[in-house]
């Protein structure tokens, strides 16, 4: 074995890049606006993208963030690759076996949203159709479940739902069963779209962590601290242009999700 030679400048290279690495790292899935999206210039922006921005600002951390598909946000963090994942996650019994979550931030609930000439009008307009999904969602598990109830004939996978709803008005599927608030910010400007079901899943969105990561209590303290203050009612506002209820997540405090508290 050859002994390797340090230069000054080999080393000083190897230092510089150490100490630019980020603090925290974040996998993110930005091809999910207004919660995280990159700007024109491929910066990761949004609503959950704010709250983390300012959680690591009052922690005196430096972010990083990196984009994948949202069924590689788990491995991402159960492999210590990821500090955390975002990409309206929500907090589960079963994922809570695998992962841990911060205290929600955002309540939700699905929704069928269908193209405005479909004739579709609710859930049992589904009947003989395609049904869009996206890959590891709530809406996954729901429409897979419900497959023989509503009696659509075939489920399509999508890695996006902006990539579902494109087929959706081009009519390759029939409708796209996902988190409301990604999809109604989508379709507020796009007449082709109409939101045709709601369904009431009662879901909480929250900041995912390997099991037991030890940074989060301290993040989660920081949530708190943002509810708080204020400012992450700011934040709501900012991204969709009214106030939260006062009485949902993105206001009042939320324990830290435990396996135990979902049992009951």
């Amino acid at each position: 074995m050859h002994p390797v030679k340090l230069t000054l400048a080999s080393i000083a290279f190897a230092y510089s890049s150490i100490s630019l690495a980020a603090d925290i790292t974040v996998a993110a899935h930005v091809a999910n606006v207004p919660f995280e999206f990159e700007d024109q210039t491929g910066k990761a922006v949004g609503y959950e993208v704010d709250i983390i921005n300012a959680v690591a600002k009052n922690m005196n951390k430096t972010v990083e963030y990196t984009s994948m598909p949202f069924h590689m946000l788990f491995p991402a963090v159960q492999s210590g690759r990821a500090d955390i994942a975002i990409g309206t996650v929500t907090v589960t019994p079963k994922r809570l076996e695998s992962v841990s979550f911060g205290q929600p931030w955002f309540d939700s609930e699905q929704c069928l949203t269908v193209a405005t000439r479909s004739g579709i009008n609710d859930l049992e307009g589904l009947n003989g159709k395609v049904l869009a999904v996206q890959t590891g969602t709530v809406g996954e598990i729901w429409g897979t479940s419900n497959q023989a109830h509503y009696n659509y004939k075939d489920i399509r996978r999508y890695d996006a739902n902006v990539d579902a709803l494109l087929d959706v008005a081009s009519n390759r599927v029939s409708g796209l069963v996902h988190d409301c608030p990604m999809d109604a910010y989508y379709i507020k400007d796009k007449p082709q779209y109409k939101i045709a079901a709601r369904i009431p899943t009662n879901e909480q969105l929250a900041p995912m962590f390997k099991k037991d990561n030890p940074m989060l209590a301290e993040f989660d303290a920081q949530v708190t601290k943002l509810k708080e203050s204020g400012e992450l009612a700011q934040i709501y506002i900012k991204w969709f242009g009214e106030p939260a209820d006062a009485d949902s997540s993105v206001v009042k405090q939320r324990p830290i999700p435990t396996l135990a508290a979902s049992a009951q």
